[in-house]
């Protein structure tokens, strides 16, 4: 190998690698979830891949010298990897398995809103303010600082599923606060100064049975300018522990995971969508084929047709010349040829239409492709009859449409998915009933300070309890002793009068899903009379065929007896151009009750729900976009004409 050549390969392989980088980065329309250590990766979008509009190199491997040669076979693969329809479906499983992964996190539907507020305070005994506020006094000033969040209501029919995955909430919170007293009995000045800083922090989760468990901790600081003050600064954490129940409306795992069931149903309801789906582009494209094969028989008959016109002709101007026959017969044979001509364009123009019908359903971007717009479609296959329907009983094959049909198996799992939301309007009929406990520890700690008061019997000194002495972490060991413990424990209750919008939710649920039972029960019964009349028509069509074959194999020994007659001079170019007229109707007749039988035999197959299986189609390839049996191209090629 010289040098050049080795430049050569060199650069058409770095040519090549950035096209081969593509291909590999589209084999997958599934998210990707990102790499990263498990502390942030939930917190990292995962990438969508960009969407695949290249078509399979199946396609441009079988043009040869501008023919895209076809069997039946490669018609499929390639509509399975190319057609834009089927790949717009395959978002869909897609679509439903992230949308079960978002149900089994629990909580509210999209869309509906939640609240949260936190303000800047002080825990109650610290300080000037909290002394105000444990005597029950409102103080003069405002919160410094707020925040909140709300949104535009969302009814959501049905209890609330909790929030199954932990939730952590911290806040902080600085301010520097001014307060003028009108009162400076407590304070002792007439300006009261506080530097606060809040921590909060929450951790919740939710459970099935309808219970919600939450531990909250805070830590309120304080330093403040009064003099009264024997703490200052001071820390105040608290501890907290809460659990939640509801006992009515909202309690067990049936009704609080019904929208995770739903899901899994969904998520089955769009894998068999998606198989009806790929069933049909199988159907559409076997349909596109056989007019495609029966395009080029008709032309194979229009030629035939028009060779005999014009040899015809020949016949009869060489009699004419002669005087044996009036020039009007010339004429007439004239415009059978022109007749015929029509004819044969017509079938042309059909096949250029049945062509561009079905490169649009092999390729992604259609007439775009230059390489595809201007190639021939040469089918390899032939039509064919069998000699017999090796046919089961139709009691057997309605057993077989009823067991395998996509289509009816989704409405069933749509009807198992509505019995299973209307859990939750049921549910909703309950008075709602929670049970509620809350343990919280408190803690105090801060620097002490001596303050004397004078008063008309002598000074008053008083000082801190040496207790309460101290910095945060002798705060949370009085936390963790308990000892300032507060156990609350209650229970809430809550009954709507005449509950008409609940019986009003829970009656149109009821009456939807009984309408959809009937809907499935018409279709069932449409799809009992739907193989019948499959049968019947694939019946009718090879009856129809084989009175159109013997028609055409009289239609030729008539023209051949006719034009033996004519040789003779025993007939007139009339009496032949009838019978030419009738030879190209029957031999038309004849392709157009093939093609019948043959989409016949595929409708049949889609009745039965059998059509994958007849097609040696595998739905993993179809849900991949990528078909692992290889070409069926043979090396040697047939001509078409």
């Amino acid at each position: 190998m010289t040098r050049s050549t080795r430049s050569w390969i060199a650069a058409g392989l770095c040519c090549f690698w950035p096209v081969s980088l593509l291909l590999a980065q589209q084999d997958v329309i599934e998210p990707v979830r990102p790499s990263a250590p498990v502390l942030w990766r939930p917190y990292l979008a995962p990438e969508v891949p960009p969407v695949r509009q290249n078509n399979s190199p199946r396609l441009h491997d079988l043009i040869r010298a501008g023919i895209l040669y076809l069997s039946a076979q490669d018609a499929i693969a390639l509509a399975l990897e190319n057609n834009i329809d089927l790949e717009v479906d395959r978002y869909a499983p897609v679509t439903a398995q992230w949308n079960l992964e978002r149900a089994q996190a629990g909580g509210s539907l999209p869309g509906v809103p939640a609240g949260s507020t936190q303000a800047v305070s002080v825990a109650n005994g610290q300080g000037v303010t909290g002394s105000q506020q444990a005597a029950g006094v409102s103080p003069t000033t405002t919160t410094a600082a707020a925040r909140s969040s709300s949104n535009a209501s969302i009814v959501q029919i049905g209890p609330t599923t909790p929030q199954l995955d932990p939730t952590f909430q911290e806040q902080t919170f600085f301010s520097h606060q001014s307060a003028p007293q009108a009162n400076t009995i407590q304070s002792l000045t007439a300006v009261l100064i506080q530097d606060r800083r809040n921590y909060s922090g929450t951790l919740q989760e939710g459970f099935l049975i309808g219970g919600i468990a939450q531990v909250n901790y805070t830590n309120h600081y304080l330093n403040e300018n009064a003099p009264t003050d024997v703490l200052n600064p001071s820390s105040a954490p608290t501890l907290g522990i809460q659990y939640q129940q509801n006992f009515l409306q909202g309690f067990g795992v049936a009704v609080n995971g019904r929208t995770i069931r739903i899901q899994k149903i969904n998520l089955q309801t769009s894998d068999l969508n998606f198989r009806t789906q790929v069933i049909a582009a199988v159907v559409n494209v076997l349909n596109a084929y056989n007019s495609l094969l029966a395009d080029y028989e008709d032309i194979t008959a229009k030629k035939s047709a028009l060779e005999a016109a014009q040899q015809l002709y020949a016949d009869t101007k060489k009699q004419v010349d002669i005087g044996t026959l009036a020039d009007i017969e010339l004429t007439r044979a004239e415009s059978q040829v022109a007749s015929s001509q029509q004819d044969l364009v017509n079938s042309q123009t059909s096949l250029q239409q049945h062509e561009l019908q079905l490169k649009n359903l092999i390729s992604r971007n259609g007439i775009e492709d230059p390489q595809l717009t201007g190639a021939r479609v040469v089918p390899l296959d032939h039509m064919a009859i069998p000699e017999k329907d090796q046919l089961p009983p139709v009691n057997e094959l309605v057993a077989q449409a009823l067991a395998n049909r996509s289509d009816l198996a989704a409405e069933k799992a749509n009807i198992q998915a509505s019995e299973v939301s209307s859990l939750g309007t049921k549910n909703a009929l309950l008075p709602s009933l929670v049970g509620f406990v809350d343990t919280t520890q408190s803690g105090l700690s801060g620097t002490p300070k001596t303050v004397t008061f004078v008063e008309p019997t002598g000074k008053l000194v008083e000082t801190a309890n040496p207790y309460f002495v101290g910095g945060l972490g002798d705060a949370l060991g009085q936390v963790f002793r308990r000892d300032f413990p507060t156990n609350v424990g209650g229970e809430y209750f809550a009954m709507t009068l005449r509950n008409r919008q609940a019986q009003g939710d829970y009656d149109i649920d009821q009456l939807q899903l009984r309408q959809s039972q009937l809907n499935n029960a018409k279709d069932l019964k449409q799809a009992q009379v739907d193989v019948w009349n499959a049968v019947i028509g694939l019946r009718q069509a090879r009856a129809r065929y084989d009175a159109a074959m013997h028609n055409r194999i009289l239609s030729q020994q008539l023209l051949d007896a006719e034009q033996k007659k004519f040789a003779l001079g025993a007939s007139t170019p009339y009496n032949v151009i009838l019978q030419q007229r009738d030879l190209a109707a029957a031999q038309s007749s004849e392709v157009a009750a093939l093609a019948t039988y043959t989409n016949a035999r595929v409708g049949l197959d889609q009745t039965l729900g059998a059509t994958l299986e007849a097609n040696h189609v595998a739905i993993d390839d179809a849900r991949n976009g990528k078909v692992a049996q290889p070409s069926s191209l043979p090396q040697a090629l047939p001509k078409r004409p």
